[in-house]
């Protein structure tokens, strides 16, 4: 015999980023023109996106200086 289906009575939260939304610290990680993650230092978000180049040559993957407000490409040999 199959059991009901439940629903529950509430829905489960979604980490959802809204594109309205401006960060005002940190560096975020932009693919291919969409902003991915947040992160505190740069180093560290260029440590990723060197990752990402590498696994995947074919993303465009940018570094976003919020302070600054600029955006930072790697570099070929990178």
């Amino acid at each position: 015999m199959k059991k009901p289906l439940t629903i529950p009575d509430e829905p489960q939260p979604r980490n959802i980023t809204r594109a309205g939304l401006v960060m005002t610290e940190g560096f975020g990680l932009e693919v291919d023109g969409r902003m991915k993650t947040v992160f505190p230092t740069l180093e560290a978000a260029q440590k990723r996106a060197k990752d990402l180049k590498a696994e995947f040559p074919m993303l465009q993957v940018k570094v976003y200086d919020a302070a600054k407000k600029k955006l930072l490409e790697l570099s070929p040999t990178e």
